[in-house]
């Protein structure tokens, strides 16, 4: 039998297929591998969910179906929809609480956005003492809220409060000024506790974020003749906005569930001048034993949050125009 010439058709169908069998255990080794790194990763973020699920997501989910229960302490729970969150928009007192709430949070918010801009502002420049004054200005951030909140209630206080006693002393005053008694002045005052507390978490990170700008934009300035306001507001402000962003968010959601201060200094009072959600939901939840109402009194505050993420989201992630 003649052999096949060497290259002709016969050879290359008589051929064994010799490299097929090594090239498919090669793709399917690929696929366990993927499989492997897959099933590896969802080990790796099980504990990390697992936490997520038992500390935050349970109790919050727990939190809205009470919200739409009327539970009280040692009766059960009985579902009654929307009717708690109606009975507490109906009522005058909770709409002073909103309103309460609105203010304390915008006045604390705005006041220290101000004075974290103005304290950055000052720090920024390397001069000598700043090192130990950025440390000096960082104490209140650190001083646990408890001890912030008597503080300021005995420096408030009508007869021996350090304010009265040094206006007195000036001669500005005659008679202590109820600081914490005045329902005008009550809401001042822990808003005055709040921003002392947060600004210099506002000033620290408005400063991190104005060094990590290029010194050479505020050199061309100068040469320019651009003022220290022009080059603040011109390089530094539009340089840092998302931080602004994130930082005002964050304390919004903190200032707007804030219960210590307030607590602390007038229990809500006097009357409701200074009652906000979180000191309210405890009146009704711990003093009134009525869990649903004060559950659905907290969430009134999670529709505001969730527009301020979205909102945040918006401002540093702009959709780009489709062509």
């Amino acid at each position: 039998m003649q052999r096949p010439a060497r290259g002709s058709a016969d050879e290359l169908i008589l051929a064994p297929p010799v490299a097929a069998a090594p090239r498919a255990r090669g793709l399917a080794w690929h696929r366990v591998n993927r499989v492997q790194e897959r099933l590896l990763g969802y080990a790796l973020i099980a504990p990390v969910a697992l936490l997520i699920v038992v500390l935050i997501a349970y109790p919050f989910l727990n939190a809205i179906w009470l919200s739409l229960t009327e539970k009280m302490v040692g009766y059960p729970a009985h579902f009654v929809g929307f009717k708690n969150y109606a009975a507490l928009w109906e009522s005058a007192r909770f709409r002073i609480v909103a309103w309460n709430s609105v203010v304390y949070t915008v006045g604390s918010i705005g006041a220290k956005v101000v004075i974290g801009l103005a304290m950055a502002a000052a720090l920024q420049k390397a001069v000598r003492g700043n090192q130990l004054l950025r440390g000096f200005l960082l104490l209140p951030w650190v001083i646990p809220t408890v001890v912030i909140a008597l503080t300021w209630r005995w420096l408030l206080d009508l007869y021996r409060g350090l304010v009265n006693v040094g206006l007195h002393d000036l001669g500005v005053i005659s008679a202590g000024i109820h600081w914490l008694g005045n329902p005008d002045l009550a809401m001042l005052s822990v808003i005055m506790a709040n921003v002392w507390r947060g600004f210099p978490f506002f000033g620290v990170s408005f400063l991190a974020a104005m060094q990590t700008v290029p010194q050479d934009l505020y050199d061309a300035a100068s040469v320019d003749g651009a003022s220290a306001w022009q080059q603040f507001w011109r390089i530094s402000l539009p340089s840092i906005k998302g931080v602004v962003a994130i930082v005002t968010l964050l304390s919004t959601i903190w200032t707007l569930n804030d219960f210590n201060i307030v607590y602390i200094m007038t229990r809500g009072g006097p009357g409701a001048a200074t009652h906000i959600f979180a000191t309210y939901s405890y009146e009704l939840g711990i003093q009134s034993q009525r869990w649903g109402m004060a559950m659905a009194a907290s969430m009134y505050s999670l529709p505001v949050i969730a527009f301020l993420i979205v909102f945040v989201v918006r401002y540093l992630h702009p959709e780009e125009p489709s062509s």
